[in-house]
């Protein structure tokens, strides 16, 4: 039998997460789509990173058909933020001033790569990336490549570039938090064979999860 969740974070009502989930402005629109095979991971980080935004939404699904039309026609530049052949670096970007839309898929590599596939739309959009040599927080998966981060990660960094330094950086709070939980639930003995390699090796903590990173 599942347990209750909470309806606005979707986590087990005993963990729940929206205490720390911040309420930001900001001038860039996100728009995060996530694959189907994400909403119910017990690591989603796209879901906290919408619900700490004014300007941001979530939409779950792998084809997105009101999309030609809302960035045919929206009041906003809208870039896909996916790196590739061809893809600016956004703080190239943020020099322009003009308010964006930035699309962010949420996924797997794979998955991603399949919502651009089956959606033509966001496939022609101009790439925009984040800077090279960035290392994710999250301990609990093994990045597929170097500079790779979790959903929240890119677009906290994404933000700060785009409209000023650590002005995003509370968004990260729940997300350590989430992480903290996790390897709590597994047991250090199993985390530090699962994850970092070395059963005797002691944990690397990140801040406290009410602490500013």
């Amino acid at each position: 039998m599942s347990r209750p969740r909470c309806s606005r974070c979707a986590r087990p009502l005993g963990h729940c997460l929206c205490a720390l989930v911040p309420r930001l402005s900001s001038r860039t629109r996100v728009l995060i789509l996530q694959h189907p095979g994400e909403a119910s991971h017990a690591l989603n980080t796209a879901r906290l990173a919408a619900l700490a935004l004014d300007n941001g939404e979530l939409r779950v699904g792998e084809t997105f058909p009101e999309l030609e039309a809302e960035l045919a026609h929206g009041p906003r530049r809208s870039c896909l933020l996916f790196p590739g052949a061809g893809a600016m670096p956004l703080a190239e970007l943020a020099r322009d001033g003009a308010p964006l839309q930035l699309v962010v898929p949420d996924g797997t590599w794979r998955k991603a790569r399949r919502l651009l596939h089956l959606n033509p739309q966001l496939a022609a959009l101009p790439r925009v990336a984040l800077p090279e040599g960035l290392s994710s927080r999250y301990r609990l998966r093994k990045a597929p490549m170097a500079g790779a981060l979790s959903t929240i990660e890119a677009i906290v960094c994404a933000l700060n570039l785009l409209e000023g330094a650590g002005r995003f950086d509370a968004m990260l709070r729940p997300f350590e938090a989430l992480i903290e939980g996790q390897i709590a639930a597994m047991g250090e003995t199993v985390y530090r064979r699962n994850h970092e390699g070395d059963p005797a090796a002691p944990i690397s903590r990140s801040a406290p999860a009410g602490s500013s990173a």
